[in-house]
């Protein structure tokens, strides 16, 4: 295959939460400017086609197809010669480069699969290095303490090359701060950067000024819906600022088009309205204080039924603490795939957390979305959330009847 990442132009995004965010708002930016975009992103909701977007079109499936065959003929040549067989999500980040070259994007946002310094995306040289943030997930793998998160993601900052951080604990910026110093990587000041709310934010997105390093751009229609994409939105921002050295300009009009009209699925999305249903991604702590702030800012004290499952290394009862706030009621399913062999334990913790508050298991998805319809009372609404493996099924029984 030789070494297609190296014709690339990249933008390298990792952190705990938001990097589907930063990398679908940049992504949208730039491709309504009229440049050619590809974006490299993980999980997916439906299908693998989703992970590889050109201007925010999934490859097609004869593609995807070939460049896997093209692949799999290399992986042979490999394990013949006695080399280790790669893992599936090196063999997807391969084809994404591939792609991309063959595609001639003229920028690629490349989003972390895990951690950051020994993530097979970490072969590139970006223009811009971000993390957006750092959190306890994957902590069997990353490690049990913010320090040694942090270390991790920060093996994606590269020697002279821009830094764009979001809001984190002061243990874990000061390490992210230090690999930076030792890389000589300026770290961009996102204090710049301002992002105001006017008004209450609904379910329809919200509305913003932005401060732009210094260039004011009032009313701007945010399409994202929740009070934590402000803060996805600012990070975004620096990158487009961090591009214009690498004479990648943004109109202002051409931004302001972009954010008017963003949606991205899985994300607080509306799937039905009457009755009101929402589905989000969140699979960790973070994710779910971030969605239970959100929807409380927007519904207030609205009774919810709660649709919820976890995979078996997740902090479910962190979540379920954010979460079971204003739930009248709580079903628990199972994701999908062997990650999830201990589903149950979610209504376990439920029970110990919400004894008064009763909780359902169906271990269906589809038969559990039913559930949490029919158990709906008047002017409640129903959340589906936890998990990439869960929101697959559930969001199709909306989205294709």
């Amino acid at each position: 295959m030789g070494r297609p990442e190296k014709e690339l132009k990249c933008i390298h995004v990792a952190g705990t939460n938001g990097k589907g965010s930063v990398t679908f708002i940049t992504a949208s930016i730039l491709s309504t400017a009229g440049y050619r975009v590809g974006r490299f992103s993980s999980p997916h909701l439906h299908s693998y086609l989703e992970r590889f977007t050109i201007d925010g079109q999934q490859i097609e499936a004869g593609q995807f197809k070939e460049y896997l065959d093209h692949i799999q003929y290399q992986v042979n040549s490999m394990t013949t010669a006695g080399q280790e067989h790669p893992t599936e999500f090196e063999v997807l980040t391969a084809l994404a480069f591939q792609y991309f070259k063959d595609s001639k994007v003229d920028l690629a946002v490349i989003e972390v699969g895990l951690g950051g310094v020994y993530d097979s995306t970490n072969i590139i040289s970006p223009l811009v290095s971000v993390i957006t943030g750092v959190d306890y997930d994957h902590t069997a793998v990353l490690g049990n303490n913010l320090a040694e998160i942090a270390e991790n993601k920060a093996g994606i900052i590269k020697p002279g090359i821009p830094v764009v951080a979001g809001a984190m604990s002061e243990e874990a910026w000061k390490v992210i701060r230090a690999k930076a110093s030792i890389e000589n990587a300026p770290c961009f000041d996102l204090d710049t950067i301002k992002v105001t709310l006017c008004g209450q934010p609904g379910m329809e997105g919200q509305d913003i000024d932005i401060d732009f390093v210094g260039q004011e751009i009032a009313g701007v229609h945010f399409g994202l819906v929740g009070v934590h994409q402000l803060d996805n939105l600012r990070l975004s921002l620096g990158i487009i600022h961090l591009l214009e050295k690498h004479s990648f300009i943004v109109p202002i009009s051409d931004m302001v088009k972009a954010l008017t009209h963003m949606k991205f699925p899985g994300r607080m999305e509306i799937v039905s309205r009457n009755p009101l249903v929402i589905v989000d991604a969140g699979h960790n702590p973070q994710a779910a204080r971030a969605l239970a702030t959100s929807l409380n800012s927007i519904l207030g004290e609205r009774k919810k039924v709660l649709l919820c499952g976890y995979l078996d290394d997740k902090d479910a009862e962190a979540a379920l603490s954010s979460l079971g706030v204003n739930a009248s009621k709580c079903v628990v399913s199972r994701p999908e795939g062997e990650r999830a062999k201990k589903w149950y334990r979610v209504a376990e913790l439920w029970n110990k957390i919400y004894p008064g508050t009763e909780c359902y298991m169906q271990e269906d998805i589809e038969i559990a979305v039913e559930l949490g319809l029919q158990l709906l009372g008047d002017d409640e609404y129903l959340l589906i959330t936890g998990s990439f493996y869960l929101l697959d099924r559930a969001r199709q029984q909306f989205t294709n009847p």
